[in-house]
C-alpha cells in the first residue's frame, strides 16, 4: 500500500497550518480553485505487475516530466544524479502512458498534492519499486517533487506515487521519501491543485517525456 502514510500523522499539523476546514471550504471558492475546469474521475485500471528499468538514464541528458492536470500544466525537472533509479521508472512510466487519466488521490492544502495511483484508490503502484537514499539534509520545500512509501519501507523506496510540496508544511517532514526533482514550470497549477482541496476532483490527463 502505497499511501504517503505520513500524511496520516501530519494532517492535524496541515489543517492547521490552513485552518482547519472552514478554510478549506473557502479554499475551493478562490480564484486560484475556481480556475480549474470541471472533470469526471477516470475509471479505474490495475495496470498489472510491471517490470523496472535496467538502463540508467543518461548522465548527459536533462529529463522533464510535463503534467497535463485540468488545473493547468507543470514541469518537473528530475534529479536524476539524486535519485537516478526512480527517475529511470518515472520516465518509463510516463512514456508508457501509466499516469495518463490518473487523479490527485489525495490533496492536503497547504502541505502536498499527491498522485500517480491508475487504481485511483492511493494504494496501488506498478508492481514493483526503486530505491533512491536521499540525504540525511533533505529539504522538503515548496515546488520539491517527492515519491510516498509506506511507514514498514525503507527510506528512499518509491514505486509510481508521488507528491508535490506545495505548502511550507513539508519542510518538517524526515528524510525518508525519494527526492526526483523539482517544478520548474507552472507552479500556480500546483497551486490551484492545492487550492481545490478535496471539492474538486483533479485529473492528470497526460504525462509528457521532454529531453534537453
Amino acid at each position: 500500500m502505497r499511501a504517503l502514510t505520513v500524511l496520516l500523522a501530519t494532517l492535524l499539523l496541515a489543517l492547521a497550518g490552513c485552518g482547519g476546514g472552514d478554510d478549506e471550504s473557502s479554499d475551493a471558492t478562490s480564484p486560484e480553485a475556481m480556475a480549474c475546469e470541471d472533470a469526471d474521475t477516470p475509471n479505474a485500471r490495475d495496470p498489472g505487475a510491471l517490470e523496472a528499468p535496467t538502463e540508467p538514464l543518461p548522465a548527459d541528458t536533462t529529463y522533464s516530466l510535463t503534467f497535463v492536470t485540468n488545473c493547468g500544466n507543470f514541469t518537473v525537472e528530475l534529479d536524476t544524479e539524486l535519485a537516478p533509479n526512480t527517475s529511470a521508472s518515472l520516465v518509463a512510466l510516463a512514456e508508457d502512458g501509466y499516469f495518463d487519466d490518473t487523479i490527485f488521490h489525495r490533496v492536503v492544502p497547504g502541505f502536498v498534492i499527491q498522485g500517480g495511483d491508475p487504481t485511483q484508490t492511493g494504494a496501488g503502484g506498478p508492481g514493483y519499486s526503486t530505491v533512491d537514499v536521499p540525504p540525511s539534509d533533505a529539504s522538503y520545500t515548496q515546488g520539491v517533487v517527492a515519491m510516498a512509501k509506506t511507514d514498514a519501507e525503507p527510506p528512499g523506496t518509491a514505486g509510481s506515487q508521488f507528491f508535490v510540496v506545495s505548502g511550507p508544511d513539508a519542510a518538517t517532514l524526515p528524510p525518508d521519501y525519494a527526492i526526483v526533482g523539482e517544478v520548474t514550470e507552472g507552479m500556480d497549477a500546483v497551486e490551484r491543485i492545492d487550492a481545490v482541496g478535496a471539492s474538486q476532483t483533479v485529473v492528470v490527463e497526460s504525462v509528457a517525456v521532454t529531453t534537453s
